[in-house]
């Protein structure tokens, strides 16, 4: 897959801990949103608009984390999002997190293309025109 979505941020006094550290699930919520942001940046739609057109919902089934180096509080950080693989129904996102351009952390998801009646969670294949959208970049 080629489409990599890029953004910044700026750490938050709220998303540190008493040692004005990011706190390591912020990590976790940093990615979640990212990966919104980059179906964003794919498919040219919101989460509300990507539900609509494919009745489909794309929920986390596991995430892992690799802390190389803390982030501080007033620190700016780029996170760099991209699709590892995709398959019939599930795929990969790698998050990686950049400060100063040096590699500070990465958090790897997989997440799986489900029926947006969340009662269900009934999985479904992804379809051929949303993969294409990532290998166009």
């Amino acid at each position: 897959m080629t489409l990599v979505n890029r953004r910044r941020l700026t750490v938050e006094w709220g998303h540190c801990d008493p040692a004005n550290m990011v706190f390591n699930a912020r990590y976790f919520e940093y990615a979640d949103w990212s990966t919104a942001l980059l179906f964003q940046a794919a498919l040219g739609m919101t989460k509300p608009e990507k539900k609509a057109k494919y009745d489909a919902e794309i929920p986390l089934v596991d995430v892992r984390g690799s802390f190389i180096k803390p982030l501080m509080l007033a620190d700016v950080v780029e996170i760099a999002s991209s699709i590892e693989v995709f398959n019939r129904s599930s795929f990969s996102v790698l998050h990686q997190f950049f400060k100063g351009g040096e590699l500070v952390a990465e958090v790897k998801e997989t997440r799986v293309w489900v029926e947006a009646d969340p009662s269900k969670l009934t999985s479904k294949p992804i379809p051929s025109e949303v993969i294409e959208r990532f290998k166009a970049g």
